[in-house]
């Protein structure tokens, strides 16, 4: 059993108590590789690998296994599509309104609530680390930094158009579709209307 343990947490590069639990490997196990040094508890719930590789999206990675309903979104899904010039110090996670916001030790997260197309629009599923990360595409995220401008600010949701329009990485008519969906068209159309 503290094989299989080992494997998994080779696999996902770490893993969840209550992922080994349905993977058929008791806690107890898990506790004895921490006390053996094979594990490390990085947190309720969490355990990796001893000097397990950390990457740029490592938190990334470890906040969709603490918020699994969450989607990175807004300054974060910016930061991993490589769009401006934002490098957050935390992770930003959209989640549903009516859920409960994850008591959360590290990596630092800031929840943003929504619901409806504005949650469910645009999301990409990743693999980061081993991890299944949902991740809202450049579109979505574009469309996200003018709806939520009062948090990111009007500049950075201006970077960000600009430049996913420059490089080609979305069209003017993707984003105004999306934002019609998410309710924001009379928002971005005007910004839109000018650089396109």
């Amino acid at each position: 059993m503290p094989g299989k343990a080992l494997a998994l947490a080779r696999q996902r590069g770490a893993i969840r108590l209550r992922h080994a639990v349905e993977q058929g490997i008791h806690p107890e196990v898990l506790r004895r590789l921490v006390a053996a040094g094979e594990l490390i508890r990085t947190q309720r719930g969490i355990y990796e690998l001893p000097g397990r590789e950390i990457t740029e999206h490592t938190d990334l990675a470890v906040a969709a296994m603490r918020g699994p309903h969450g989607v990175v979104c807004l300054l974060s899904a910016l930061a991993y599509h490589r769009i401006g010039t934002q490098r957050p110090h935390e992770v930003w996670m959209m989640i549903p309104a009516r859920s409960h916001r994850p008591r959360v030790e590290r990596p630092q997260m800031r929840f943003i609530t929504a619901s409806g197309p504005s949650l469910t629009e645009g999301v990409d599923s990743v693999k980061i680390e081993g991890q299944a990360v949902k991740v809202y595409n450049p579109t979505k995220t574009v469309v996200d930094c003018f709806r939520y401008r009062r948090h990111v600010g009007l500049d950075v949701a201006l970077e960000a158009m600009r430049e996913v329009l420059r490089r080609r990485r979305c069209t003017p008519d993707a984003i105004a579709r999306c934002a019609t969906k998410c309710g924001v068209a009379s928002v971005v159309r005007p910004y839109l209307e000018a650089m396109a």
